[in-house]
């Protein structure tokens, strides 16, 4: 996806010229809470960038989610990273997404495992920390990937793209799809998404601009990344504002309940629906008019990417530092930013012209 040509709004794309800290996935950290922080736990001690890599290592994944199909990808990915390095790999979580006492707990079970790095997609920026830092006193390399703690509680995080390309880049979509024009929803996973309200931020500060003055947000609905309730939301988003223009929903299950209940109302083809999801789930949406273009980066590259990083870290050749690099096999070379911050690369835009070229 680094290197996927991004359509229809490359302009757009182009004209996002900071990449903002990405404190990303479920939680409830801000951009505020992010620039309290002093920065990355990993920036102490010292890296050895020419330090072999280690063989027979153990890496815990720990999604938001066990069995989300968006994390089973993103998993798979950090599998194939992980293996292919000559170490092992084992995923754990919880079965719902706002199980965050669930995903304490296996952090401390996989400490007790003596894993040599845990990777976690947090279901909160805070909630974690007393967990993961007692992880890092034991040895234990923690990454996070997709959704971000705060940074002095954990060494790397593998962020999918700049937070502010994210939030900004989907606005820019649903109102080119609605002309500038309009009444708009956004449908979000949990209140505490740490990925989420950092993106809605950037949402809203880019609906600030004059280009955007006949756009009215009107409400941001929660469906706790749960396809009932996101179905549920997005019927009563229309009920109470039948005059809705657009939604845009930047969580793939999100999305995907969204799409699959305007594809049944007589709203298909006339409320627009763009966000973050995968042309998987959201092909044949796509092919029958309930909706004309979405972004998102390839899960199974971020996990990839955090399997890398997890194994670089456990192998001494960073500590998380800005400033140094570290290879990723196929996925090239990268460069940890400010707070330990990685970026996966930019988002691609999926429409009816280019969703066939993707699977996943």
């Amino acid at each position: 996806m680094r290197t996927s040509s991004i359509r229809r709004t490359c302009a757009a794309l182009a004209a996002v010229t900071s990449l903002a800290l990405a404190a990303t996935a479920c939680g409830g950290t801000t951009k505020s809470d992010v620039k309290k922080e002093s920065g990355s736990a990993a920036s102490a001690g010292e890296a050895d960038p020419n330090a072999p890599t280690k063989k027979g290592l153990t890496v815990g994944f720990l999604p938001k989610q066990v069995n989300n199909p968006y994390f089973t990808t993103a998993d798979k990915g950090g599998q194939k990273a992980v293996e292919a390095l000559g170490s092992t790999f084992k995923e754990v979580g919880p079965t719902s997404a706002t199980d965050t006492s669930g995903q304490v707990s296996y952090v401390n079970t996989l400490t007790q495992q003596q894993v040599d790095a845990i990777a976690v997609s947090a279901q909160d920026p805070g909630a974690l920390c007393t967990a993961l830092k007692q992880a890092m006193k034991n040895g234990v390399k923690v990454v996070t990937y997709d959704s971000d703690t705060k940074p002095d509680c954990r060494n790397v995080f593998v962020s999918q793209a700049g937070a502010e390309d994210l939030g900004r880049t989907q606005i820019q979509l649903l109102a080119e799809q609605i002309g500038y024009k309009g009444e708009i929803a956004i449908l979000s996973a949990a209140q505490t998404a740490t990925n989420q309200n950092l993106w809605i931020d950037y949402m809203k500060d880019e609906l600030k601009d004059p280009k955007y003055k006949d756009v009215k947000l009107l409400k941001v609905a929660y469906g706790n990344d749960d396809a009932q309730q996101s179905f549920q939301q997005t019927q009563g988003l229309l009920q109470e504002y039948p005059k809705l223009a657009g939604i845009v929903s930047p969580t793939t299950v999100g999305i995907k309940a969204a799409a699959q209940y305007l594809s049944g109302s007589k709203y298909r083809g006339k409320v627009k629906l763009s966000g973050l999801g995968t042309p998987n789930d959201l092909r044949s949406y796509v092919k029958n008019g309930t909706v004309e273009a979405f972004e998102l980066w390839d899960p199974a590259k971020l996990g990839e990417l955090a399997g890398h990083a997890s194994v670089a870290l456990a192998s001494g050749q960073i500590t998380g530092k800005e400033g140094q690099t570290f290879e990723a096999g196929e996925l090239g070379t990268y460069t940890i930013g400010k707070d330990g911050v990685v970026d996966l690369g930019k988002p691609t835009v999926f429409d009816k012209d280019n969703i066939d070229d993707f699977d996943f």
